[in-house]
């Protein structure tokens, strides 16, 4: 099992400055290398505390890439309702150069519907904008001269360039969250999934209709999964819960507060339930995510138990992706943290 940085900006310029906060992600980046974490990740999100200092993750990680020499870089994940795919693959390929071939890419439909409103997008088109869209910047890095006439983007005999350093091209994620025909698409279609506990819900079961749609399309393996979770760990187990408690209920709330818009009317036939999801998340706490091992907060000996526990009951994930500088956690507690889970923790994982 593998364990890598995720970097989640939860904050605004009340609390800290952006310069200061990337400034920071980058000084835990820098340690990736030393203490064994393997990938480097970053958000796209837009105009609100919950995600916004990330607008453009490919610009944080070529940062990154200067950092480490060995982590991979990942993006988790690029929104293509919002942008181009003949920008989003010129990026990818540039991307892909600078970090001499490290970088996977991941991609999500977008949930938060103020960002649709800005952009003026529809909801209900958020299925087509991103099956369209990853199809066409799959097709602009895999081949040249491509053209691809689409709904809503169409081009004609384009090369996008720098071509991946990668080859075919970077390997693919699909974000899903608690819909099983999104665990589906990505198992059928060969492509990585990163999916996020924070709801609940049954992510055996999830993860079960990934892995058999993988297998039952033909693909070689059985695909890789990626979780997120919060962790923060510390010598004192009641520390670790002190330091990080309300961090994590700042981000929680944070999260609903962006989504609230699902709670006051907000409906499309591409989102079914999602004013109950946000419903349910709007009664998690940082003890309530901890309790399911959405959140690894605690000792290295309970997240030792605690990781492998979860790990049997889901069936088996591949790759954990950390966040450790939730919203205010101090940079030296994010680093301590780190230091003492890759020292205590990791080794003894299944």
């Amino acid at each position: 099992m593998e364990f890598g940085l995720q970097f989640f900006p939860d904050i605004g310029p009340e609390i800290k400055a952006a310069d200061v906060y990337w400034r920071e992600c980058l000084q835990l980046t820098a340690l990736a290398d030393e203490l064994e974490y393997t990938h480097i990740r970053t958000v796209e999100h837009h105009f609100q505390v919950y995600g916004g200092y990330s607008p453009a993750p490919h610009i944080f990680l070529t940062a990154a890439a200067m950092r480490c020499q060995k982590a991979r870089l990942i993006t988790g994940a690029v929104l293509p309702i919002f942008n181009h795919p003949l920008k989003i693959a010129g990026e990818i390929g540039m991307l892909d150069a600078i970090s001499e071939g490290r970088l996977e890419c991941g991609f999500a439909r977008a949930f938060l519907p103020v960002e649709f409103q800005a952009f003026d997008r529809s909801l209900d088109e958020s299925k087509a904008r991103f099956f369209e869209g990853m199809e066409q910047v799959r097709q602009l890095l895999e081949n040249e001269n491509v053209t691809n006439k689409g709904e809503f983007h169409s081009f004609s005999n384009v090369t996008a360039l720098p071509r991946p350093t990668q080859k075919p091209r970077p390997p693919f994620w699909v974000a899903a969250l608690i819909t099983p025909e999104s665990f589906e698409f990505a198992g059928k279609s060969g492509f990585n999934l990163m999916a996020i506990p924070l709801p609940g819900g049954k992510m055996n079961e999830l993860i079960k209709i990934y892995r058999e749609a993988w297998k039952n399309a033909g693909h070689e393996g059985r695909g890789k999964v990626m979780l997120a979770h919060h962790m923060f760990c510390h010598e004192v187990h009641d520390t670790a819960l002190e330091i990080a408690r309300e961090p994590l209920n700042r981000y929680l709330k944070s999260l609903v507060n962006a989504a609230s818009m699902w709670l006051t009317g907000s409906s499309s036939h591409d989102y079914p339930g999602y004013d109950k999801i946000i419903e349910t998340l709007s009664k998690e706490t940082a003890d309530s995510q901890i309790e399911k091992s959405a959140a690894f907060i605690g000792s290295p000996e309970r997240l030792v138990e605690q990781i492998n526990e979860y790990q049997e009951a889901t069936g088996g994930f591949d790759i954990a992706s950390l966040q450790v500088n939730f919203n205010d956690i101090n940079v030296r507690d994010a680093e301590n943290s780190m230091r003492l889970f890759s020292n205590k923790v990791m080794p003894q994982i299944k």
